[in-house]
């Protein structure tokens, strides 16, 4: 019992990893926590959209562990394009250590299916990404381009970092994303290099 409780205390501290988009009407930055809470059920929400049939629980536990490496690591923003071979294996690192701190089975389990949802090789890991990618896309949608303004993201490297799994998990949310992405474009809400 000891292990499970120390774990679970020690996810607490993902609710200190702050992200680089605001919840909507709110002046803090959301936290690594609040991302995994809402992707976990955006996923469960478009379910039948997904691009081959998948089981949403699966999902949705992958979505729970996704970014807990980050308690270690903090989080770095879906546009970055350079460094992402380090870090995934600083958050593998860090995975390895605090899934080790459950007893056997759980700390495998939980670990199997952090490198699941990491490889994006399955139906479930390839969905689950899609609503990862889409979250900050759609809270920067709701808040006039925050993040993507404040941080000097363009059009052009958003479509590159998201585009792709998204389609491949879940086209339908591509193509609302996509036309949504064109008219914000026009609207000037991207930063600039």
């Amino acid at each position: 019992m000891q292990q499970i409780i120390d774990f679970i205390l020690e996810l607490d501290k993902l609710k200190g990893v702050t992200r680089k988009t605001r919840p909507l009407g709110l002046d803090r930055y959301e936290n690594s926590a609040e991302h995994s809470w809402q992707i976990a059920l955006l996923a469960a929400s478009m379910a039948h959209y997904a691009q081959e049939p998948i089981d949403i629980d699966r999902v949705i536990c992958m979505l729970l562990v996704h970014d807990i490496g980050e308690i270690d690591t903090g989080d770095t923003i879906v546009y970055a394009e350079e460094g992402w071979p380090e870090r995934k294996a600083a958050e593998l690192a860090a995975v390895t250590r605090i899934f080790g701190m459950l007893p056997e089975p759980q700390a495998a389990k939980f670990l199997a299916l952090w490198r699941e949802f990491d490889g994006c090789e399955t139906p479930e890991a390839r969905f689950a990404h899609a609503a990862d990618r889409a979250m900050p896309v759609l809270l920067n949608l709701a808040n006039e381009g925050q993040s993507w303004r404040e941080n000097g993201i363009d059009h052009a490297r958003v479509v590159r970092r998201v585009a792709p799994p998204i389609k491949a998990g879940c086209p339908a949310l591509w193509d609302y994303l996509e036309a949504r992405l064109e008219e914000v474009r026009e609207k000037g809400w991207f930063g600039t290099l």
